[in-house]
């Protein structure tokens, strides 16, 4: 075994005279085993968090997304169905129409957006696991509609309830003047589900079959604002919308669900990078007290190592005692902080010990970067703090 270690594992586990310095080294362990557990948990948290937000948007986004680059609504022609239908990476696909609406009923208005969708949309994105009421939209029922929690909630609309219907209107084009008896053109539907997500999502959309809201905004047909896109691998969707972004040519802009979503993934990737910051800076201030503790022991232990320097050990070594004694005692803190925080994770998974509302826990997600991260990062500073610390050891010190 290699002297100085030996010599550290000594130190580390054998008593000192000195009560303080004892006193000193386990609160310095207790420190990094808290920085170490709060830095882990975090990590976890924030991975659960992440996680949890993105499947809210696999409820209202698609993997790509394509619409006009020019203008609201283009024609769905041959070309565009072939260049989809010889990309094997593609799914499924869905046309889709949005526009902004006027929402009406029991003498309450909302502005929101109707989104005319095909049956198999339920394969583009996971609506219908959003929904908290109710059914999807299905074939044999005509003037249907299905809503956002928040929408339902404004204007106190109910699923099947066959009382007034929900008026939906848009503004007639053209110029000159117009009735304002006759503004508007309408169309009345019945709820018949209610669906769950962000609060955005929730009062964002009216969903329709595709041919009501075709009718309701007098579109030609195969006249559409968009085309939504499943994948069958969602890793390739940067790839895979640039060749089609290059098949489709300029008039067509292909977006996939995170360049759609690019200020929600700043912000989670953001607050987790500022969270990761902070409380290695907690664990930097806990390393604090590994190098007092180291310097106290040096101290203290200073007659021995003048022993050591006159039997022939050389500075060198007489250092790497204490550089390894700080590296020890950081890993044992670490490694016992990493144990109970492995444990709170699953246990939280598992019993959801903290919660959120009352029917929703506090995500987390054991992931092993996380760990890796953690280790990395305790490793780094725990050197670095025992390496400052053993600095102070000088020959002019021991001879003194």
């Amino acid at each position: 075994m290699n002297f100085s270690l030996y010599i550290a594992k000594r130190y580390l586990f054998s008593k000192t005279s000195n009560n303080a310095i004892n006193i000193i080294t386990i609160i310095a362990s207790f420190g990094v085993i808290v920085g170490s557990l709060a830095l882990f948990i975090i990590l976890s948290g924030f991975s659960g968090l992440r996680t949890f937000s993105y499947s809210l948007l696999e409820a209202s986004d698609p993997d790509i997304k394509i619409t006009s680059a020019k203008g609201k609504s283009f024609v769905f022609t041959k070309d565009v169905a072939q260049i989809l239908q010889d990309n094997p990476s593609i799914l499924a696909s869905s046309k889709i129409i949005e526009e902004r609406v006027f929402l009406e009923h029991n003498d309450k208005n909302e502005i929101a957006f109707i989104k005319g969708v095909q049956d198999n949309y339920t394969e583009i994105t996971n609506i219908d696991d959003a929904l908290s009421v109710g059914n999807w939209l299905e074939k044999e029922y005509l003037n249907t509609a299905v809503v956002g929690r928040t929408i339902a909630i404004k204007l106190s609309l109910g699923v099947r309830s066959f009382g007034q219907p929900l008026s939906i209107m848009v503004p007639k084009g053209g110029t000159g003047f117009i009735s304002p008896n006759n503004a508007f053109y309408k169309t009345n539907v019945q709820i018949v589900g209610l669906y769950s997500g962000t609060e955005e999502f929730e009062s964002k959309f009216v969903y329709l079959n595709l041919e009501e809201a075709q009718n309701l905004l007098r579109f030609k047909e195969n006249q559409i604002t968009g085309l939504e896109l499943k994948l069958s691998d969602v890793l390739k969707s940067d790839e895979i919308a640039n060749q089609l972004q290059d098949s489709l040519g300029k008039n067509f802009k292909v977006q996939t669900k995170e360049q759609l979503n690019s200020v929600f993934y700043k912000v989670i990737n953001t607050e987790n990078f500022v969270s990761y910051l902070i409380f290695t800076l907690i664990v930097i201030i806990a390393l604090f007290n590994v190098i007092g503790a180291i310097i106290m022991m040096i101290i203290d232990k200073k007659n021995n190592l003048k022993t050591l320097f006159n039997l022939g050990v050389s500075l060198k070594e007489i250092k790497q005692i204490f550089v390894f004694q700080g590296f020890l005692l950081t890993l044992f803190g670490m490694f016992l902080g990493l144990i109970i925080g492995i444990i709170l994770v699953f246990l939280q998974k598992q019993f959801s010990l903290f919660m959120i509302t009352e029917s929703l826990a506090y995500p987390v997600e054991f992931k092993l970067s996380n760990l890796l991260i953690v280790i990395c990062t305790i490793t780094a500073l725990g050197f670095i703090a025992a390496k400052i610390a053993s600095s102070r050891i000088s020959k002019e010190f021991i001879e003194r």
